[in-house]
């Protein structure tokens, strides 16, 4: 039977979207546009900048070389007689490459002129370095504001799904996308936002510098683009399947490693440490092998691009060389121009190594966009309704539910509760007890009819004022890393003192254990409850409900962990607290609910019979035959 603890579903096995998941991720951008503005202009200062820099050294690389010349030639003549003169002595080459310098014969390197070009250039590449401070602290806050922002959304749609999301995935899976795949997120957008970026700036500066310099050799450079595009093209298509596949993995892994570790116990006591320690390191290998492909295929890119960036400038430093002999460009160009054409490589290998990074981030960031396109529950209608006076009388009206569409659950159920009234709700395993209950809170809405509290419409209630009038203690215990006292606090709606937790504690008889315990009410205590047990952590939980002063109580299986004298001890208290409160009980031992106003047999998610336990008996029906099973079962274990 399909319900909230049908079989587990594991995560979509379709293929990432690298296109659409990227448009959307850069959409989460939108709210630090300012930011993002501010951080591309001082990019394009910045990098304007570095790129004036070459330009720069090579008018000094230019005045150096022209005062060597210029101090070998005889002074007096002009630079045109000078030229003349080499041709004359059959030096055409040298000739040739002079014309493109500018050199006074007899004079020799001006410092001064080359100081002050140096000093111009000291201060281009430093008001570019701190233009790109700037731009980097820029792009870390979008970044850190932006992840934040997406942890703040998937926080509160985990909050807005439905029971049912939960029940149909593992625990782990779920809290790796959160944290896991959140975090990936950041460390993707901290490494590679900023650094691509500069580097497209720095590709589009570079071309204008090199086109300007020279048209041809800016041609030359531009020869291994095409194959450049080729490879990251090529190689990225053949990483992106194993980054899905690595971090659906990841999530699996954490999936298995949170239920071993939340139910080591069980694993000890029954000896499936080797199959537990089999089933980690298959998918601990299938974890190796998804990561492995992925990085080496991503790798693999890294050192193609070097290749190609080495024969770009083995053809740039060919034809700039031609150039210079012949006389078209001054050596201080030609410096300029392989400085250029490194730092336009550059960027291309660090987009291309970046790819590994970009496609693992955008990868965990469709994972968390799952999360947050899952369906979600209905709303809350906005106003919601509510009582004129909350007194807990609860009406079922045809009530119909399924967990899977053709499979019907519960079929028109009626029920009529009246205020005070303790009902008790027995029958078989999967017979619609517990399911009944979430109903009532609203975990689950009703596929048909309806159910009213006080007259109103439940589905026309806000969740939260529904809940707030209900106190519920399941048989699955759940405490948090704290303190005793806060445990039971946090069943409170407002602020509480001690002596109101005390009392509470008194009321649920957990006062008694709790003071035997080193620092009493102020014991630390994890998320397991170690150092309590079982039974007295049900105290805890019990405390905690009778702490929110409920209107209507819910106890499914709630003495199930407790002794026999623990368990008297409790219904005494139930007995007491239930006055003038609407309590649903639900219990397997029926021993325990022989003083309920009112017994609901259920079984296939129908009412067969209802009354008092005497009267039920009486009957000789279905609840005679769970009594009398129930009390045969006690009978043997006794013998």
């Amino acid at each position: 039977m399909a319900g909230p603890g049908g079989p587990m579903m594991g995560p979509d096995s379709r293929s990432m979207d690298f296109k659409a998941s990227g448009k959307r991720l850069l959409a989460q951008f939108r709210p630090e546009r300012a930011t993002m503005y501010g951080m591309i202009a001082a990019g394009v200062l910045s990098v304007a900048l570095s790129v004036l820099g070459p330009k720069i050294l090579g008018k000094a690389t230019d005045l150096l070389f022209a005062g060597i010349v210029g101090r070998d030639m005889p002074d007096g003549l002009t630079k045109e007689q000078a030229i003349e003169g080499l041709r004359a002595k059959g030096e055409g080459g040298m000739a040739d490459m002079l014309t493109g310098v500018d050199f006074t014969p007899g004079e020799g390197i001006d410092f001064g002129a080359m100081g002050e070009v140096l000093l111009l250039a000291l201060g281009t590449f430093l008001a570019a370095g701190l233009l790109m401070a700037v731009a980097t602290r820029l792009s870390n806050r979008a970044i850190n504001k932006t992840v934040f922002r997406m942890r703040g959304d998937v926080q509160e749609k985990l909050s807005r799904l439905p029971l049912s999301y939960f029940d149909k995935r593992q625990r782990g899976e779920v809290l790796s996308r959160a944290t896991n795949d959140l975090d990936n997120i950041n460390q993707t957008l901290q490494q590679t936002v900023g650094q691509l970026i500069n580097s497209l700036l720095t590709i589009i500066g570079v071309l204008i510098m090199m086109f300007w310099v020279s048209p041809l050799l800016a041609l030359v450079a531009l020869v291994t683009v095409p194959l450049s595009f080729l490879v990251a093209t090529k190689v990225g298509k053949r990483s992106q399947p194993q980054f899905v596949q690595q971090w659906k993995t990841t999530g699996k892994l954490n999936a298995h490693i949170e239920e071993m570790y939340t139910g080591h116990a069980l694993v000890k006591v029954f000896g499936r440490q080797e199959e537990s320690a089999k089933a980690f390191a298959e998918q601990n290998d299938q974890l190796y092998e998804a990561g492995f492909k992925a990085q080496f295929n991503s790798g693999v890119m890294q050192p193609l691009m070097f290749f190609i960036s080495n024969l770009n400038y083995v053809l740039v430093a060919v034809v700039g060389g031609l150039r210079v002999a012949s006389g078209s460009l001054s050596i201080g160009d030609v410096q300029a121009f392989i400085q250029y054409s490194r730092q336009f490589s550059m960027p291309l290998t660090q987009v291309a190594s970046m790819a590994n990074l970009v496609q693992s981030g955008v990868a965990s960031a469709e994972r968390v966009f799952e999360i947050l396109d899952a369906q979600e529950q209905e709303a809350d209608p906005v106003p919601g309704e509510r009582p004129a006076r909350l007194s807990g009388r609860v009406e079922m009206e045809h009530v119909s539910f399924r967990y899977a569409l053709d499979k019907p659950l519960i079929e028109d159920l009626s029920l009529v509760v009246e205020p005070g009234h303790t009902v008790a709700i027995v029958g078989p395993t999967g017979a619609g007890k517990t399911t009944l209950v979430n109903l009532l809170m609203r975990f689950y809405d009703v596929t048909g009819g309806r159910i009213t509290l006080d007259g109103v419409d439940i589905a026309r209630m806000s969740r939260d004022e529904l809940r707030a009038g209900i106190g519920m203690v399941l048989q699955d215990t759940w405490l948090f890393g704290g303190t005793i006292a806060e445990n039971i606090a946090y069943g409170a709606a407002k602020e509480v003192t001690r002596e109101e937790i005390e009392e509470a504690a008194r009321a649920a008889h957990a006062d008694r254990f709790v003071r035997t315990l080193p620092d009493g009410y102020d014991t630390v205590i994890d998320d397991d409850g170690t150092g309590v047990s079982a039974g007295e952590k049900q105290l805890i939980t019990i405390a905690r409900a009778f702490l929110s002063d409920p209107v209507i109580l819910v106890l499914d299986e709630a003495t199930s962990s407790v002794d026999t004298r623990t368990e008297v001890l409790i219904q005494k208290a139930m007995a007491r607290l239930a006055h003038g409160r609407t309590s649903f009980v639900i219990a397997h031992r029926l021993s325990t609910i022989r003083d309920a106003d009112t017994i609901l047999v259920m079984e296939d998610g129908a009412i067969v019979e209802q009354g008092t336990h005497d009267a039920l008996l009486a009957a000789g029906g279905a609840y005679a035959r769970l009594y009398a099973a129930q009390f045969a079962e006690a009978v043997a274990e006794v013998d």
